[in-house]
């Protein structure tokens, strides 16, 4: 393609992604300005409230003149009545709680009447609305003489008595009992790092919002939102309690009883005097009596269970492990005392709900966790009741099965794989020497560790037996106690682990050191860089043959460094799984689960907006004609046709599943479980890598300024 034409199409290709973003653009700020002007009106109903067609009075949330949330429909009553019925406050009588509250909380000093339903006559006031509702289902059919086009967002109200509630933000699914924040320093490291790290993304992102080509500042009506999620959220008790009071609306104020009436009224038989002289015996004196017994038990076992988890948190030195970041059985006694704790100030923090409106959501997490952890300890007691009595009835069998697996993969497999690294592996060249030695020494560690595991052999039955008696503490405990166990069982594949790991990482780190003597360089530690050196002709034949030497010793190290490091992941891989069962049965958001395919409402991730077919939920124009203004030239009588409906659209306003699933707190609570033990048991050890690494950064960041170094 001639160049002419390669640069024409570049050209329009431009300009046409040009015009285009310029008329999005402008028809985003058509339509917000639209919306800010009055030019659409928004009405949001409820689907449960739209289903008579009896005429009414639409009561509910003004957010501004043409901005309506219609919270109830009241039946058979003026407009005029109610107005006044709102305005001194005789629709609220008989509320639970304050009715300022929900004022406080929607943001809007008061409720009003926004206009009638199924009416024959036109709305009093200029900005109320007129509802056309139908009994097949249908969506209504929205007129206002200030609003040339309406919107209808429909919703299904969320009941309180459920718990359901929509919210902006996804339900935080973290729902194990704080006991995840408290697994030691080393994991309290790894937390704030992470939570370091989240902060760094989140200050990059407002950062790159700040160079967005456009940027719309929101509207008022826009931040406006969570005000009208909150109105949304108590509209059904609101309802409920307008329905409640709507026999008030237009009626005369019953008279006060009189002192007759009154004592008649108040009239008691014997029994029922008897009955209030128990319960009146019960309430003063009894229960009090019950219930401080109860409290200073639980404030015993509640100091028993701190100090226990002081013992547990005990370090000799700062940078010394605690009990419970090398032991998996006091991490778990720690997670059970934990939940212990917390357990009364959930049940004091969930019966404060009661002294609130039902539809304030803020608590609903605090219940759901406090509910999933007793499902998850009743589960787990459950489950180890089961797997108790299948250990202690085979108790002997099962010890006999764990000796006979120990001795082969611990001991004899061990053994013979040591004997053939000492005889030229797979036809591999090694230090005939070296090998030996290393091959003695660690067979005669695995000889005097196999005379010592005999000696526990015949109280191996009772071990089993008194795992199995832990499992009615629940089934993690005998988990935990096998990790343990297993652990105990094959210290010394960790330490030939370690040792091998140690004679690796020094040697490597020496050949390394002598590679840069090789190099004419030596490594800066206080700059910690490379820097050049001169060095002199027997230093340089020294390392020469000490390098010769390491360089030849080091696959015999590497063998064996490989053999011991494969048992050691091939243990760790088996406690891994161990904990990963652990995490299962500690943190699974079972009750959370059970909610998500039970009632999903309680579980809000968000809320999106779907458009619906006009076509398909409008009703008809309505029948009842509508006295107007003008007349016909040939009669003085007024005209009776409706007017044409206005341009409407309908929008259904739905809760989102949450964005995170459930499962995903499992992974997390695994992930953290595992990354503990990998720390605890030493997999990674550093081998000299790093400092190469940081060697060579230095020598690029220092080049041109290690000879002057040197001279000083």
């Amino acid at each position: 393609m001639p160049s002419f034409s390669v640069l024409t199409f570049g050209i329009f290709v431009a300009g046409y992604i040009t015009a285009r973003w310029d008329l999005v653009t402008r028809l985003h700020e058509l339509a917000i300005f639209a919306w800010d002007h009055g030019v659409i009106t928004r009405t949001a109903k409820g689907v449960a409230i739209l289903s008579s067609d009896s005429p009414g009075v639409i009561v509910g949330w003004k957010n501004s003149d043409l901005d309506f949330l219609v919270v109830a429909i009241l039946e058979d009553v003026e407009v005029r009545n109610v107005e006044n019925a709102l305005r001194v406050a005789t629709l609220f009588r008989g509320a639970d709680h304050s009715i300022e509250r929900i004022y406080e909380l929607c943001g809007l000093p008061a409720m009003h009447v926004l206009g009638t339903v199924n009416s024959n006559a036109p709305p009093t006031e200029p900005y109320h609305i007129n509802a056309e509702i139908s009994l097949h289902g249908l969506a209504p059919r929205i007129t206002c003489a200030k609003a040339p086009t309406i919107q209808v967002i429909m919703f299904d109200r969320p009941l309180p008595g459920r718990m359901q509630y929509i919210s902006l933000t996804p339900i935080l699914l973290a729902l194990g009992d704080k006991t995840e924040q408290i697994l030691g320093g080393i994991d309290a490291d790894d937390e704030k790092a992470e939570a370091a790290k989240r902060q760094r993304e989140q200050e990059l992102v407002e950062k790159l919002k700040l160079h967005t080509v456009t940027k719309h500042q929101p509207s008022a009506k826009e931040l406006a939102l969570p005000r009208i999620v909150n109105q949304i959220n108590f509209s059904w008790e609101l309802e409920k309690l307008l329905q409640k009071n709507i026999s008030l609306v237009g009626t005369r104020r019953r008279r006060t009883l009189s002192v007759s009436e009154r004592v008649i009224e108040s009239a008691s038989t014997m029994k029922d005097y008897v009955i209030d002289a128990i319960w009146r015996l019960i309430t003063v004196y009894i229960y009090p009596i019950i219930r401080t017994s109860f409290v200073i038990a639980l404030l015993w076992h509640r100091a028993a269970a701190e100090l226990c988890l002081v013992l547990l948190e005990y370090r000799l030195r700062p940078e010394y492990a605690a009990l419970k970041d090398i032991s998996a059985t006091a991490q778990q006694v720690e997670i059970r005392l934990l939940q212990f704790c917390y357990w009364p100030m959930q049940y004091v923090m969930l019966r404060k709900r009661k002294d609130d409106w039902q539809s304030i959501a803020k608590s609903h997490a605090d219940y759901i966790r406090f509910y999933n952890s007793l499902w998850l300890v009743a589960n787990d007691v459950i489950i180890g009741i089961a797997i108790g009595s299948a250990i202690i009835d085979n108790a002997d069998w099962l010890a006999q099965h764990i000796s006979d697996v120990l001795s082969t993969y611990t001991v004899t497999s061990l053994q013979q794989t040591i004997s053939w690294l000492m005889d030229w592996p797979a036809g591999l060249k090694l230090n005939n020497e070296l090998a030996q030695f290393l091959g003695d020494l660690f067979l005669w560690v695995i000889d005097y560790w196999s005379s010592c595991v005999d000696v526990l052999r015949p109280i191996l039955p009772h071990l089993i037996w008194f795992i199995g008696f832990s499992s009615f503490a629940g089934a993690s405990m005998p988990i935990a106690l096998f990790s343990d166990f297993v652990s105990l069982l094959t210290i010394h594949i960790y330490s030939f682990y370690i040792a091998s790991a140690k004679i690796f990482h020094w040697q490597l780190t020496i050949i390394l050191s002598l590679f840069h003597l090789f190099r004419g360089k030596k490594h800066n530690v206080l700059r910690k860089r490379i820097d050049s050196c001169d060095y002199d002709l027997d230093q340089l034949l020294l390392g020469t043959i000490l390098f010769t030497l390491l360089f030849f010793l080091l696959p015999t190290v590497i063998v064996f460094y490989l053999t011991f490091a494969i048992a050691r992941m091939s243990i760790i891989t088996l406690k891994a799984a161990l904990d990963t069962a652990l995490a299962c049965l500690n943190h699974f958001p079972l009750f959370a689960l059970m909610l998500r395919f039970k009632d999903s409402q309680r579980l809000p991730g968000g809320i999106r907006f779907e458009l619906r077919d006009t076509n398909k939920h409008s009703i008809e124009a309505p029948q009842r004609p509508y006295p107007s203004t003008t007349t016909h030239p040939e009669s003085e009588s007024p005209d009776l046709t409706p007017p044409p409906p206005p341009p409407t659209s309908y929008v259904y306003l739905k809760s989102k599943e949450p964005v995170q699933p459930a499962i995903q707190h499992v992974a997390c609570a695994a992930r953290r479980r595992l990354g503990h033990v990998a720390r605890a048991d030493g997999v990674a050890v550093r081998v000299g890598w790093d400092e190469w690494e940081d060697a060579e950064e230095g020598q690029l960041a220092g080049n041109g300024r290690c000879g002057g170094w040197q001279e000083r």
